[in-house]
């Protein structure tokens, strides 16, 4: 199949786009041209770049034309945030044969009531902010759009996205890199909450996984949505304590109040910390498993791991001690 991947040099694409070239796809990659893949493989080779301002070209109401042009069997929208975007993206494509696949977020929940949350929504409360809302409404408009005989889409509402190249969400819910560094010397680490707060990450890879499946079983996949996470979640006490063990530690946690944590740290910190940790979000992917086939390959903890030796090996983390793992 011709697959026109948007947005394919960033961290879904450094594993979807090879992925699709080895399964013998053609893939055009369309983007701003200003930045490559988080790392290299042979296969970018054989992928075609198409260079295109999405943000400009929408405002010009040329996108849609740009990627229908491009003639695809399969649209992956990696980087699309708004309903209008969507929308406009839907009704270039309308007519076309084309399987449009959405890359949503499982921000398009809120906070969570039953767990694990599935795909009806049952089991979380409304999205909490403007991102969320607009994934949320984007997943809803596709899944209508084909119940009513339009275009064929698909939405795969990633979790916590982790791999080598950029920072993981931690133990506190944050991108706060002296969190990584009290553990790994040892020293306590403020806790706000009760310590059982949850998050849940997935490797880019068993993302990117799930991406392939839908564009290779696309009668499995029409007018559906599915949540992709590693096959559990951590806590924010679990999550230390593993980590903590990667350095040859014992996690040293402080319980506080949050009050006490906004004071102890940047606001920016604190914001992120709240948005993640008062969600306390672990998903399903029974259905994603049942009808795609979806097997991810990475506990959520080796995901992590493998994303901090990168970070460590690069000279992007400091921490005081080596790792023993």
């Amino acid at each position: 199949m011709r697959i026109v991947v948007i947005g394919g040099s960033g961290h879904i694409g450094t594993f979807l786009v090879p992925r699709l070239v080895r399964a013998g796809h053609d893939v055009v990659n369309i983007s701003r041209g200003t930045s490559t893949a988080y790392a290299d493989a042979p296969e970018w080779a054989e992928v075609r770049q198409v260079v295109a301002d999405r943000e400009r070209q929408d405002a010009e109401g040329v996108f849609g034309a740009t990627v229908r042009d491009l003639e695809p069997d399969v649209v992956v929208d990696l980087v699309c945030f708004t309903l209008a975007s969507a929308t406009a993206l839907v009704e270039a494509l309308r007519g076309t044969g084309a399987h449009l696949i959405h890359c949503g977020s499982i921000w398009r929940y809120g906070k969570s009531r039953k767990v694990p949350i599935d795909e009806s929504g049952s089991g979380a409360e409304a999205p909490l902010d403007e991102y969320g809302i607009q994934k949320d409404r984007i997943a809803r408009m596709l899944k209508e759009e084909t119940a009513n005989g339009g275009l064929v889409t698909t939405s795969i509402h990633p979790g916590h996205i982790v791999g080598p190249g950029w920072h993981p969400i931690g133990p506190l819910g944050n991108l706060d890199p002296d969190v990584w560094t009290a553990i790994a010397d040892g020293k306590p680490l403020q806790v706000p909450g009760s310590g059982a707060e949850t998050m849940h990450h997935v490797h880019a890879d068993d993302l990117a996984q799930a991406f392939q499946l839908a564009a290779e079983h696309r009668d499995a996949a029409a007018g559906e949505d599915f949540n992709i996470v590693a096959p559990t979640a951590l806590s924010v006490r679990g999550y230390a304590d593993i980590a903590a063990a990667w350095f040859g530690r014992t996690a040293n946690l402080e319980p506080v109040s949050w009050d006490e944590f906004r004071a102890s740290t940047t606001a920016e910190h604190a914001q992120v910390s709240w948005g993640h940790l008062d969600r306390s979000q672990c998903f399903s992917i029974e259905k994603a498993k049942a009808r795609l086939g979806y097997a991810p390959a990475y506990e959520p903890e080796q995901a992590v791991l493998e994303s901090l030796r990168w970070l460590i090996d690069n000279g992007r983390l400091e921490v005081p001690h080596r790792l023993k793992v």
